[in-house]
């Protein structure tokens, strides 16, 4: 199976941690079985579309690793839309339709007030022709709708398993708005058939629109793709994700320092039956996708479960992985300065104010107690070049001479040597700072 998958936002506002979800499932999917991606920016609603945040999709994607192999925008396909709403009017699916919003909205209530599900009743098929003109003549445009067969709609869901749909609890929906546009129930599957997508995979909010959907497939000729539908995500309080909100925007947490590869395992692996980890790349995260065994409840995406992943793979990058970074940071000392700070940053960014430690100036504030101990230290600091090995030695020597020991003794030498109680292993910081810096730092003379 060569599968190809597509992800489909509306380039209205900024891509949220649920979008990414979305993308990187379809992506992962396509990774699994040697298919491809296709991006298709829905972008038919002119009043919100926005260039800029078409721009921002794809430089999102990007930073996430999803390079598509073909983009495609709605606004270049008008023909085909055209070409698809003519098959489905002379085939007699597609029927005008001239209440307008106040007057479906009353039939709505009248068949609510009597215990009826709110459906639309197709008074407009009644219609006779002199009707449809005396309404035409009123200055009215008519709205069209897809006639439904009234029969249930069945697939078995990749992530919900077998789904039973029937049409009769369904509307006939709208697919041309008064105005000439086309909505996505319409557009998504004239799309999909022509780009020749096999598996639709998108939130568990479009599962109505499927049934509607294969309806509309089977009328315009096309055999439906396979379907999987996906667990949401909330935010952590369980607030729904928008865009328009801007909550959890994959642009803010690239800003915040979150490396890619952990937005991306918690967005994939939350709400799955995997262990919750850093994954090292998008193909190794392939290996732990399964539809199967994805929750049916909504997930909640914890900034602090991210804060604590993104720690555990910075701790474990390499150095060639962030050099350019830190120098582009103004951070110096190499491989030897990365080993030692890695396993203290949330973010790689924190990386700065580790490296301002050793360059100094540093002004840590020494208790008079502790400064016999400090000059004693200073005096018995061995001549360069260090190792790792130096602390041991140059501390064992201290204590030899001063007697003091545990919290006594290393307290007082860290929080001189770096104006700080806590931080990297002293042995490795030690010779970033070199021999001058420290006897200045310890109280002495250089």
């Amino acid at each position: 199976m060569h599968p190809t998958v597509r992800f489909a936002p509306s380039p209205t506002g900024y891509l949220h941690i649920g979008n990414a979800r979305t993308a990187l499932i379809n992506r992962l999917f396509a990774l699994q079985h040697g298919g491809r991606f296709i991006l298709r920016l829905d972008d038919t609603d002119t009043a919100r579309s926005r260039a800029a945040f078409a721009e921002a999709i794809v430089e999102d994607l990007g930073w996430l690793g999803i390079a598509p192999d073909l983009t495609v925008r709605q606004s270049d396909r008008a023909a085909l839309y055209e070409a698809a709403a003519a098959r489905l009017k002379r085939d007699g699916r597609l029927y005008p339709c001239w209440e307008t919003a106040e007057e479906l909205d009353r039939k709505r209530r009248r068949q609510r007030a009597r215990g009826l599900p709110p459906v639309y009743d197709r008074a407009a098929l009644k219609l006779t022709d002199a009707a449809r003109a005396a309404l035409e003549a009123e200055g009215r445009r008519p709205h069209w709708r897809f006639l439904l067969e009234d029969r249930a709609v069945v697939w078995d869901d990749l992530c919900r398993g077998p789904q039973h749909h029937p049409a009769a609890a369904l509307s006939d929906p709208v697919l041309i708005r008064e105005d000439g546009t086309c909505l996505y129930t319409f557009t998504s599957v004239v799309d999909d058939a022509d780009l020749g997508v096999t598996h639709v995979i998108r939130g568990e909010d479009h599962v109505t629109n499927t049934a509607v959907q294969i309806q509309i497939f089977e009328a315009l000729g096309h055999a439906p793709p396979a379907f999987a539908h996906h667990n949401l995500l909330v935010a952590a309080g369980g607030e729904e994700l928008s865009k328009r909100k801007g909550t959890l925007s994959l642009r803010a947490l690239r800003e915040a320092g979150y490396e890619p590869m952990a937005v991306a395992s918690l967005a994939v692996l939350i709400g799955s039956s995997e262990a919750l980890e850093a994954v090292a790349s998008l193909e190794e995260l392939a290996g732990r996708l399964d539809l199967a065994r994805l929750s049916r409840a909504p997930s909640r995406f914890d900034i602090g479960d991210l804060a604590a992943l993104n720690r555990k793979l910075v701790a474990a990058m390499a150095y060639e992985d962030v050099a350019e970074r830190l120098s582009s940071l103004g951070v110096g000392g190499g491989a030897a300065f990365w080993q030692a700070v890695r396993g203290n940053l949330d973010v790689v960014a924190d990386a700065v104010g580790w490296w301002n430690r050793i360059v100094g100036p540093v002004a840590p504030a020494i208790a008079p107690d502790d400064r016999p101990l400090l000059a004693e230290a200073a005096r018995l600091l061995p001549d360069e070049p260090w190792d790792e090995t130096t602390f041991g030695t140059w501390v064992g020597a201290v204590k030899a001479a001063t007697g003091k020991s545990g919290r006594a003794l290393f307290a007082p030498l860290r929080q001189a040597l770096t104006g700080l109680d806590h931080g990297p292993e002293l042995k490795l910081l030690l010779p970033l700072i070199g021999r001058e810096e420290a006897i200045r730092r310890l109280g002495g003379t250089s």
